[in-house]
């Protein structure tokens, strides 16, 4: 297999069923019982929302910053594309999982297509067909696509930006699209704000050394509108850098607002520690999985533990070809995807790495499997088959344990039934004493606090801190400790020691999932 083959004479009717049926399937995957599994919110993906619920009904966030470009949240920040993608969500659907997780799953189902138009371009029709399957049926991709982690829109806007950029070599007009789709990137994560640069250097140093790209003419043009885009979108978060180290008051742009944080989380980032970054990043890899039961899991790994060699072919390949491209001055789709990967692989070494940390990474990952996959059945296209009914039984076999042993295994980590405690809470009279196993976000959002009351009202045990901790707002009150209990007050708890105590202190106790309201009678 060397750059793009095309298809053998009577092949094309098969890869567009194939298309059509790989897409099925990982829609299928994404959209049964969406909303429902996992049950109930993580407490990010709460934040998230009710961020979403305030700017909706305020136009402010929950700090009353007028549209922020970057959200004060838990104190140190939270990535702001994902709640102002919720907005619409949440005005037609209302305060549910389903309209909090629907940007998400969105922007997942759009990465398939993607991921075949980088594929096809990378090699051939079938490098495609294979990359479309194997982040179809991918376990990490999944259980991306079915939760509203915010900074897990990252690694599908990357992909577009650079399914885009490939086009924009072949038709400049197209790269306005791909500077759009980089530029919102940004608004994803903020961890990937010293690597989208880098991203876009090299994508445009190799374009311009290959004469793909031109900076005179028509091309010219389109280029520099590009540019122009591009450094629109991303200058508000340079203002925000200035802000919060100090160099800038906090700004307003029109209705725009560049907050100053309560604590810059920037100490995240170190270079000193890169051995040790290293050492944890390979460990994740060969692993595949952090032991976080939202990220992956242990018993199928990120996307199958056959899929590492089939990655490592991919990259041999993808080397090979960058490398004759650039001694012959010749475009190669797979240096942009080795750019990706190498972002990606920078940025773990610059931090703790986990699973989301470098959620960039997995997505070029999954990409080169497909690569390597093409390449050693270059021989004979039919040999495809193996590898496709390998992955696809385990598929099937994780399709099985997500929707049966994963669904309740989880239920405890996203607070199953506190949306449904909190509404019992609320129907009855007096103060309410919540459990910090409640997580105050998480509470927040399912009760649908009025944004006005609760920056009128909440109170702050550690004011200022990266990650403050609310004592209380409204009716709501936080507790670190039963303590005695007060028939006046209700008490929103986990199901376990504290409601078995409160049902012995003659507290009536109705159960909500995980969580149980007591109530005196």
């Amino acid at each position: 297999m060397t750059g793009r083959t095309r298809p053998r004479e009577g092949e094309d009717w098969l890869i567009r069923v194939l298309l059509v049926l790989f897409l099925l399937v990982g829609a299928a995957l994404r959209l049964w019982r969406f909303g429902a599994v996992p049950e109930g919110l993580n407490q990010d993906e709460a934040f998230a929302a009710y961020e979403a619920w305030c700017l909706l009904k305020t136009g402010r966030d929950s700090f009353g910053h007028s549209l922020p470009v970057y959200l004060t949240a838990w104190g140190s920040g939270m990535n702001a594309l994902e709640s102002y993608l919720m907005i619409p969500c949440l005005a037609l659907l209302g305060r549910t999982p389903l309209a909090v997780r629907l940007p998400q799953l969105i922007v997942s189902l759009l990465s398939l297509p993607a991921a075949y138009g980088v594929g096809k371009r990378m090699a051939d029709k079938w490098a495609g067909l294979c990359g479309l399957f194997l982040l179809a049926v991918c376990p990490w991709h999944v259980m991306l696509s079915r939760w509203g982690l915010e900074s897990n829109l990252a690694p599908g806007f990357l992909l577009f930006g650079l399914y885009f950029f490939l086009r924009g070599l072949e038709d400049c007009r197209w790269l306005p699209l791909s500077a759009l789709m980089y530029g919102l990137s940004l608004y994803c994560y903020a961890a990937i704000w010293p690597f989208v640069p880098l991203i876009l250097l090299l994508q445009a140093g190799y374009g311009f050394w290959c004469g793909k790209l031109r900076r005179s003419g028509r091309e010219g043009a389109w280029l520099l509108g590009a540019a122009a885009l591009l450094l629109a979108l991303a200058l508000p978060l340079v203002l925000f850098l200035l802000v919060n180290w100090g160099l800038l008051p906090e700004l307003h742009l029109g209705p725009f607002t560049v907050p100053k944080l309560v604590v810059m989380r920037d100490s995240e980032f170190s270079l000193s520690r890169i051995p040790e970054h290293a050492a944890n990043l390979l460990s994740l890899v060969l692993r595949q999985g952090d032991g976080l039961l939202w990220n992956g899991t242990d018993r199928f790994g990120l996307f199958y533990f056959g899929a590492l060699p089939l990655a490592l072919a991919g990259l041999v390949w993808a080397v090979q070809e960058t490398a004759q491209g650039l001694s012959r001055r010749e475009p190669r789709p797979a240096a942009f995807l080795l750019i990706q990967l190498l972002a990606g692989a920078l940025q773990g070494l610059t931090l703790d790495a986990n699973v989301n940390r470098v959620n960039t990474l997995w997505i070029p990952v999954v990409l080169l499997a497909a690569l390597g996959a093409r390449w050693l059945c270059s021989f004979d296209v039919r040999a495809l088959l193996v590898p496709l009914l390998i992955f696809g039984a385990l598929f099937v076999r994780f399709t099985g344990y997500y929707f049966t042993d994963y669904a309740q295994q989880s239920r405890t980590h996203f607070g199953a039934g506190l949306e449904q405690a909190v509404e019992a809470a609320l129907a009855r009279e007096g103060e309410i004493r919540v459990a910090r196993g409640a997580n105050y976000a998480r509470v927040l959002f399912d009760c649908g606090q009025d944004p006005e009351e609760y920056r009128e009202t909440v109170a702050y045990k550690n004011y200022p801190s990266a990650f403050l901790d609310v004592e209380g707002f409204g009716r709501f009150r936080f507790l670190t400790g039963l303590g005695e209990p007060d028939p006046a007050c209700v008490y929103l708890v986990e199901d376990g020691d504290w409601a078995d105590g409160l049902a012995q202190a003659g507290f009536a106790v109705d159960r909500y999932g995980c969580y149980a309201v007591a109530y005196w009678e």
